[in-house]
């Protein structure tokens, strides 16, 4: 193993982050006509958990994330004003697309503050 996947399974370890597949399916992501896996995960701690839809990447095809692939993907800094998240990232602020963005992005980070708030300065160093 490397140090990336080393380093995501001991955060996992240390602080009893566990990772679910609750199912998957063939499917196209954000736009896309590639056809990917998508998995349903729950990824929980301390009793609270979070479940959400995941891409595998195309070259990894029906395998199973690991726990690094999750943990490195999770918006892990708050997003801000939609007005700097457009900035930041290149949206029009005048976009519904761009809206919608944000407020999904805006809702996985306060999902992951909820489940990481005491340890999210370490869980921000997996990348």
């Amino acid at each position: 193993m490397n140090k990336y996947i080393n380093q995501a399974n001991y955060f996992a370890k240390k602080h009893g982050v566990k990772l679910s597949v609750i199912s998957s399916k063939r499917a196209s992501m954000w736009g896309e006509t590639q056809i990917r896996t998508v998995f349903k995960l729950k990824i929980s701690r301390k009793g609270k958990s979070y479940t959400f839809y995941f891409g595998q990447s195309i070259a990894s095809g029906d395998d199973k994330p690991s726990m690094y692939d999750v943990l490195a993907c999770l918006t892990k800094y708050d997003p801000g004003s939609f007005e700097n998240f457009c900035s930041e990232y290149g949206y029009d602020t005048d976009s519904r697309k761009a809206e919608k963005t944000y407020k999904a992005v805006c809702k996985e980070f306060a999902a992951i503050e909820r489940l990481f708030w005491d340890i999210l300065d370490e869980l921000q160093e997996i990348q």
